[in-house]
């Protein structure tokens, strides 16, 4: 499969996986509001919602794991270094064990600072401490199935992804309604469902991982804690995590300064960032992708294949975003009417809607580029790059906000955009040179 050719039938059976396994994600959080709405009180839905959105966060920091291990498996496949690549799959356990068991540690203080910049009422805090207490023990598992995705996409293996989110997802679902509507275990029940879920999701992900796990190969201590290995997975894993922070502080700082609007235009650019998730879950599926072809191409010193890879995942990938922008642009303002029903921020969401339209056209580059870096482990300049586009997205803040309000600060979101796709581009021809040096 590594010396295979590059077809749009491979990228599909790669990318359609993926993009139906983000689709349960939003699902799970509709059955849990709704599961928890059924008691009639308003407290348990909001402590749900935050409690869950705190995990996620948290969570959200070691989301490198997935990357890393996707790209560095990715190239190991491709050079026909199986032993590697059963080791990576061990090196990403253990990093998900001491990174789930720092959580734990962690706790206290970690929800606490959470509660000091979300309050809420006294009721909601102490269901959401109820709720979290209990879910922060399936800390290992979930961040242990970060590595396991990574090194399944990296194989190209995207089906078993489908089937771990799908049960994992539907097993969490029976159990809300178990426990909560049968047994009345209220927020507990919502949070127990959740933590034998994502233990049960890990254990079906290591039983489709078990070609990885047979005889004796799996368990070489001094491959898995080569040092020279292990320093080459910190590394790519520290870039990819600082990239991924300076990512997540240009989406914070967006929304703390549209909150200077007014509530009303707080709201309505929270509605159109979910458009944005909408574009990131569909181009999830073309950029890992992109991670698993570039990778394995990469590792076999393949340049022919790795271009392929990056055209044909690329080209689908435009053609979804410009499908995209063309719904956002006929039926935006029927997708804003759904998610809310206060007239005033309908009316100023369809202000702001034609930069929806522009996103996933001006963001494909920057998306689909991130995806090919990290298949081939150019961590550094996804860094790097990423450190530029920040600094413009501050001068661009600076500039067109004071001039041009809200309207200036979503130009200046797309402005980034724009840096980042265009810095990766220009660094493009350098990894596929970096293939003869290596």
């Amino acid at each position: 499969m590594t010396d295979a050719p590059i077809t749009h039938r491979r990228v599909l059976n790669i990318a359609i996986p993926i993009v139906l396994s983000n689709i349960t994600v939003p699902l799970l959080g509709i059955v849990d509001t709704g599961v928890i709405g059924q008691m009639g009180v308003a407290a348990p839905i909001g402590a749900v919602g935050l409690g869950a959105v705190i995990l996620s966060a948290i969570y959200w920091v070691f989301g490198f794991l997935r990357m890393g291990t996707t790209g560095l498996t990715s190239q190991a496949n491709g050079a026909g270094n199986q032993p590697e690549v059963a080791a990576l799959l061990m090196r990403s356990f253990l990093i998900a064990g001491l990174g789930g068991v720092t959580v734990i540690l962690l706790q206290a203080p970690l929800f606490w600072g959470a509660l000091q910049l979300a309050p809420a009422s006294a009721e909601v805090e102490s269901l959401v401490q109820d709720y979290v207490q209990i879910r922060v023990w399936s800390a290992p598992a979930i961040i242990a199935l970060y590595g396991v995705n990574g090194w399944l996409i990296a194989l190209e293996r995207t089906r078993s992804v489908l089937v771990i989110q799908f049960f994992m997802n539907g097993l969490n679902i029976i159990l809300d309604l178990w426990f909560v509507l049968g047994l009345g275990w209220g927020v507990e029940g919502v949070a127990i469902a959740t933590v034998i879920a994502e233990y049960s999701g890990l254990i079906m992900g290591l039983w489709l991982c078990r070609s990885a796990l047979k005889g004796t190969t799996w368990w070489q201590p001094e491959r898995i804690f080569d040092r020279a290995r292990l320093i080459h997975m910190a590394v790519v894993n520290s870039d990819i995590l600082v990239r991924s922070l300076m990512l997540q502080a240009m989406f914070v700082m967006f929304l703390f300064l549209g909150a200077d609007f007014g509530d009303v235009t707080l709201a309505a650019n929270q509605y159109l960032v979910q458009f944005l998730e909408i574009t990131a879950f569909g181009l999830d599926g073309f950029a890992f992708a992109a991670e698993a072809l570039v990778g394995t191409a990469y590792g076999a010193r393949n340049v022919a294949n790795l271009r392929s890879g990056v055209l044909k995942a690329s080209l689908w990938g435009l053609l979804l975003c410009v499908a995209l922008a063309l719904f956002f642009q006929f039926r935006g303002g029927w997708l804003i009417d759904y998610l809310t029903t206060a007239p005033e921020v309908r009316a100023e969401a369809r202000v702001y809607l034609i930069y929806m339209v522009f996103s996933p056209l001006v963001g494909v580059i920057a998306w689909m580029l991130d995806g090919v870096f990290i298949g081939a482990t150019r961590t550094k300049d996804m860094r790097n790059m990423m450190v530029i586009s920040f600094a413009v997205y501050l001068v661009a803040i600076w500039v067109l906000v004071p001039a041009y309000g809200n309207h200036g600060l979503w130009m200046a979101l797309l402005i980034s955009f724009v840096v980042r796709g265009a810095t990766l581009l220009i660094r493009y021809p350098a990894l596929e040179r970096s293939i003869a040096r290596s």
